[in-house]
């Protein structure tokens, strides 16, 4: 790991800071890509099962063309800092945020696919400013909220290699490189599995990890039928609908990527309906995306793939980590949020098997795989329960 020698708050030169400034052509060429869709033929079926239905796509991308406004959005982007740091040959994109209370405890915020750093604008200021969120200065946290290699305003890399492990060294450099000398992770999805990793590889400079959707295989001798509780058989079951239903998406990205990224990059609407499908399935919405998210939330996290052309640069994370996932030990101190529709829940022995000293676990009663987007003040709240217990 590296050496922390510099003062929080004064980023060597490597790091230098970025503002989102998104041409207007490409936002003309976007209303102009949206005008001339061809459109398929609508579903035989009166649901999703077939994937998102025609006419609901039709009325988003159509709300796309005329009234979504994405300057709002940058505007809100830019209301914080931006900085590109070269870590490992690559330009890292990420957020800084320093809470005014000096005592702040470090954080770095990881999402996953098919989200963004949009995901935490909501909960930047309940995290970074407590006092003025209903909180105690002592729940303060400084955050550093990184894109994912390929993702967004980063750099796409150009040689293979990016995977779990790698990203997971290159968040504790960057650590160290803002001066971070102790610190917490927390992540969801990709951003989990990164956290996990972070807690395996740089334990010595961590208070503790802090982890929506825990990835943890259970022990064989754990999975005999009168050995499971009723949450566990709910839990396995979901599981074996979700790989016999919804993992098409993950089998292309894992195995042709770049095939994908054509049609993806060159397609507004198929950008839409690739990202929004797995919002309907992966939230807790009770049918329908706009039932948790507005519709400029979603477009908001759209954008960030369409405008910054990383279909197939995320696309290639699956391909990089998807078959041979790390489950590894993981000694650092952990705390684990369950939320009841997330793609894959654990059971807290489950995860005790792998993360050796859970410190915090909590079931909640709403919410989904986008915890901080669809319910932030719940999401903070867990975030603060267990960075007290550590910090």
């Amino acid at each position: 790991m590296p050496s922390r020698d510099t003062s929080p708050g004064t980023p060597p030169p490597h790091i230098t800071p970025l503002l989102v400034d998104i041409p207007e052509a490409d936002l003309v060429d976007l209303r102009e890509r949206l005008a001339r869709t061809r459109w398929p033929d609508a579903e035989p079926v009166t649901d999703w099962s077939q994937g998102i239905p025609l006419a609901y796509t039709r009325e988003l991308a159509e709300y796309w063309r005329t009234t979504y406004d994405w300057r709002k959005t940058e505007a809100r982007l830019n209301a914080y800092d931006h900085f590109k740091a070269r870590i490992d040959g690559l330009g890292i994109h990420f957020m800084h945020v320093r809470s005014r209370h000096e005592d702040a405890t470090p954080l770095i915020l990881t999402h996953g696919w098919p989200g963004s750093i949009i995901e935490f604008l909501d909960v930047i200021g309940p995290l970074t400013d407590p006092t003025a969120h209903g909180g105690d200065a002592t729940d303060a946290f400084h955050l550093v909220v990184p894109s994912l290699p390929g993702y967004g305003f980063g750099d796409r890399p150009t040689e293979t290699g990016w995977g779990i492990d790698r990203i997971a060294r290159a968040w504790a450099t960057l650590m160290a490189d803002l001066g971070y000398d102790r610190y917490g992770a927390q992540g969801g999805d990709w951003g989990a599995m990164i956290t996990a990793s972070i807690g395996r590889q740089d334990p010595d400079h961590l208070v503790g990890i802090h982890l929506n959707m825990p990835v943890a295989t259970p022990a064989p001798e754990t999975l005999k039928d009168q050995d499971l509780t009723a949450g566990e058989r709910q839990m396995l079951a979901d599981l074996a609908t979700h790989r016999e239903w919804g993992t098409g998406y993950s089998r292309i990205q894992s195995t042709r990527p770049q095939t994908l990224g054509y049609g993806l990059t060159d397609s507004p609407v198929g950008q839409l309906a690739w990202i929004v499908e797995k919002f309907r399935e992966w939230t807790d919405c009770d049918g329908h995306p706009e039932n948790v998210l507005s519709r400029d939330h979603l477009l908001d996290n759209v954008m960030l793939y369409w405008l910054t052309g990383t279909a197939a640069s995320s696309a290639r994370l699956y391909w990089e980590s998807f078959r041979d996932p790390d489950r590894a030990e993981v000694g650092a101190p952990t705390g684990c949020s369950i939320f009841p529709h997330d793609i894959v829940r654990t059971s807290r022995r489950w995860a005790e098997g792998r993360f050796t000293d859970l410190r915090y676990w909590n079931e909640l009663e709403r919410g989904g795989h986008f915890a901080a987007f669809e319910v932030p003040q719940v999401f903070v709240e867990e975030v603060r329960r267990f960075f007290r217990l550590v910090r």
